[in-house]
């Protein structure tokens, strides 16, 4: 018998607001109760504008699947190309290329092995990271995200 790993289920942009507090060098404790508490940055300049109250209100209304998510990890229900690349962007601080020719969209990237496997990881079903790790672990090598063909 297969063990199925079930991961809790997180949209693209609920993933987005939690990495962004996680570069903050939060702790998944910190993260828990301040997001509870609706202690979070009241005012966001990236690009993104993330509004935290969103956050605020999930953590209320699905407490314990906001607590595993932070603790034990999630899925994207569902990613877009775009959301694919704002996800590496926030989560490594790293500009990803991003190619939207028609049949042929991806996010090309430079990640460390653990970089790597963290996005496998969260990846909604129906994308695919295409590439061989080279060298040492702790080094980037170039991957492509692409829609499962």
């Amino acid at each position: 018998m297969t063990e199925v790993n079930e991961r809790v289920k997180l949209s693209q942009w609920d993933a987005l607001l939690m990495e962004s507090l996680r570069v903050l060098g939060w702790s998944d404790q910190e993260i828990i109760e301040r997001t509870k508490q609706g202690e979070l940055p009241k005012e966001d300049t990236s690009i993104y504008q993330f509004n935290y109250e969103e956050l605020t209100a999930f953590a209320a209304r699905e407490p314990e699947t906001f607590e595993a998510a932070v603790r034990t990890g999630y899925q994207i229900k569902y990613n877009t190309i775009r959301g694919i690349r704002s996800w590496i962007h926030i989560t490594y601080k790293l500009e990803p290329e991003l190619v939207l020719d028609a049949g042929n969209e991806s996010v090309i990237a430079e990640l460390t092995l653990a970089q790597k496997e963290r996005l496998a990881s969260v990846l909604s079903h129906g994308w695919v990271i295409q590439g061989e790790h080279a060298g040492a672990a702790d080094e980037a090598s170039r991957y492509v995200i692409v829609p499962q063909a």
